[in-house]
């Protein structure tokens, strides 16, 4: 038997507003599986990020999360670009079941949040940096 979690309207406006702001610099939205309804909301969003570590504390060490990441990117050449990153939060530490959830739903929240560039954070805070970040989007 698949499960499905459901991917509501609301979740789904938050994702577009936040897709189409206007401001400039690093923002995030961060979208949590509620287990017992099997429904997708969202957990927080920041509007200005001063950087990629502090989002990185703010997200729970112990369960996963769905981060879209708005980022400044700087070029080698100098230009800057604004591309949306789906960072896959899985901490080790978070339970099976919400992990397995979590994974089983990843694909269709991606589509949904049509985002192509997918980012895997499996070791918690150390692991999401603005070096990581970096190296994937230049490379």
């Amino acid at each position: 038997m698949a499960t499905t979690v459901d991917i509501p309207q609301s979740v789904k406006d938050a994702l577009r507003k936040f897709r189409f702001r206007r401001s400039h610099g690093s923002a995030a939205i961060v979208i949590k599986i509620v287990k017992a309804s099997l429904v997708m909301e969202v957990a927080e969003q920041f509007d200005e990020l001063g950087s990629i570590e502090e989002l990185a504390e703010e997200l729970p060490e112990n369960s996963p999360r769905y981060v879209v990441l708005s980022y400044e990117l700087e070029h080698k050449d100098g230009r800057k670009s604004y591309p949306l990153v789906l960072i896959n939060w899985a901490p080790s530490s978070s339970e099976t079941g919400m992990l397995t959830l979590h994974a089983s739903a990843l694909i269709t929240f991606q589509n949904t949040a049509d985002v192509s560039k997918v980012v895997e954070i499996r070791d918690g805070p150390e692991g999401l940096t603005k070096d990581i970040i970096d190296t994937k989007l230049l490379a």
